[in-house]
């Protein structure tokens, strides 16, 4: 028993040992030189280049469907505060004003604007004329389209029938 005991402990030092070298050899410092530097920041400054336009465009399209999807919001709104309060209710689409106002028809209350000078569209006149009325039943008073263009000159519209109901397409 008393020979086994300086092997085994000869064994645990080579193993500590091995285990040393181990770690010594993954803490070596290894540097990149200046010409592998600049070749990865060529790269990068490649695709970064190549990308830009896609982002724009995406970012145009990305922000003509928010207000086309806020525009639509609108007249939805506009058409349930029509039933709730249970009187007629006129949206104005001022296109040389660049916005959108919710009035009371009758008593030409003015209850909101949407104004969209800033989100990078421009709204063609609605098919059925610059006012739309919601009745007290929810119904519209004509059936209209309204045509939204973005910068690149996609389109978007949003449709209003004769029930009221808006969709976006």
């Amino acid at each position: 028993m008393a020979a086994l005991l300086p092997e085994a402990a000869r064994a645990q030092v080579l193993e500590a040992a091995d285990l040393m070298d181990a770690i010594a050899r993954l803490c070596v410092p290894t540097g990149k030189s200046l010409s592998e530097i600049m070749v990865v920041m060529a790269i990068v400054g490649i695709v970064a280049t190549m990308a830009t336009p896609a982002y724009q465009n995406f970012h145009t399209r990305l922000q003509a469907r928010s207000a086309t999807a806020e525009i639509a919001s609108m007249l939805r709104m506009a058409r349930q505060l029509a039933m709730a309060r249970r009187e007629r209710l006129m949206i104005r689409f001022d296109r040389s004003g660049h916005n959108i106002t919710l009035r009371e028809a009758d008593a030409g209350t003015l209850l909101n604007v949407y104004s969209y000078a800033d989100k990078g569209i421009v709204v063609d006149e609605p098919t059925g004329g610059p006012d739309l009325f919601f009745h007290a039943s929810g119904r519209s008073a004509s059936a209209t389209t309204i045509v939204i263009y973005d910068r690149d000159h996609r389109r978007n519209t949003v449709t209003v029938s004769l029930t009221g109901r808006v969709v976006i397409s």
